[in-house]
């Protein structure tokens, strides 16, 4: 297993086809800071670039908590110039994690709050374990979910329920989590879970997993002819590649498909 920093707090490891990104500022319980969200922003435009990720887990190295959010002690020191300036560095850890191209996975142990849960949400999927406590308490605080998490909850759970958790910043522990669709699967340990679940999608195509990604993203919230059509562009990007060839004959010749990823 090899491992690569993005400066003092993200480190990503790689597992095979399987890419680990660590949230790895244990002593703040990885509130991010201004340099972690850099970090998160540079280690996601790294995964994005290498063909051979299929698959990227994001972890904490805390055994207490996920990530509990922005970092208050930094921001309450901020001028409201120095905020302004700070925003699109916080944003481009969200959406770093949001827009990587291949499926993602989130495992939460511990707390998941605010811009915590947000980075949990921008991951396609999220496995959980019996600790999990998650929550968007901004309106607390005097902000709102500035991480994407007014457009990710919806998306998630509806509008409705979205609004009551929003509205009343309640925190919600792991067995209502997962029967609000919060997180979607609860393991003995939530790593472990994460990793073993992204090993079996990491043995499908990853053309054909980046592309049934892309036609999920780009087709939320249209009508159903616009959506078909994006699916038809995405099957027509993927029909005629050196994976399909291979799937298809790996499938006749009863054998495991080694994937050319092209």
């Amino acid at each position: 297993m090899s491992e690569q920093r993005f400066g003092e707090f993200v480190a990503v490891r790689h597992h095979g086809h399987v890419a680990e990104l660590v949230l790895d500022r244990p002593k703040a319980m990885n509130a991010v800071s201004t340099e972690m969200a850099r970090s998160i922003g540079a280690a996601c435009a790294a995964l994005a670039a290498d063909p051979s990720v299929r698959v990227t887990v994001l972890t904490s190295s805390n055994d207490k908590a996920f990530c509990v959010g922005a970092d208050l002690k930094e921001r309450n020191s901020f001028t409201d110039a120095e905020l302004v300036r700070q925003r699109p560095v916080a944003r481009g850890a969200y959406t770093g994690v949001l827009e990587l191209p291949m499926p993602t996975v989130a495992a939460v142990h511990g707390f998941a709050l605010g811009g915590g849960f947000e980075l949990a949400l921008a991951c396609d999927l999220i496995v959980a374990d019996a600790t999990t406590v998650v929550g968007l308490p901004e309106v607390s605080v005097g902000v709102i979910p500035g991480g994407g998490g007014t457009q990710l909850l919806p998306r998630r759970v509806g509008a409705a329920r979205a609004a009551e958790l929003v509205f009343t910043a309640r925190r919600v522990a792991a067995d209502e989590a997962l029967s609000l669709g919060l997180v979607d699967r609860l393991a003995g340990d939530a790593t472990e879970g994460a990793l073993e679940l992204a090993a079996r999608i990491a043995a499908n195509s990853p053309v054909g997993l980046r592309a049934a990604k892309r036609a999920m993203r780009l087709g939320q919230g249209l009508d159903l002819r616009a959506g078909l059509e994006v699916e038809d562009a995405a099957w027509r990007s993927v029909a005629f590649s050196g994976d399909r060839a291979e799937g298809v004959a790996a499938f006749n010749e009863k054998r495991k498909p080694e994937w050319p990823g092209e």
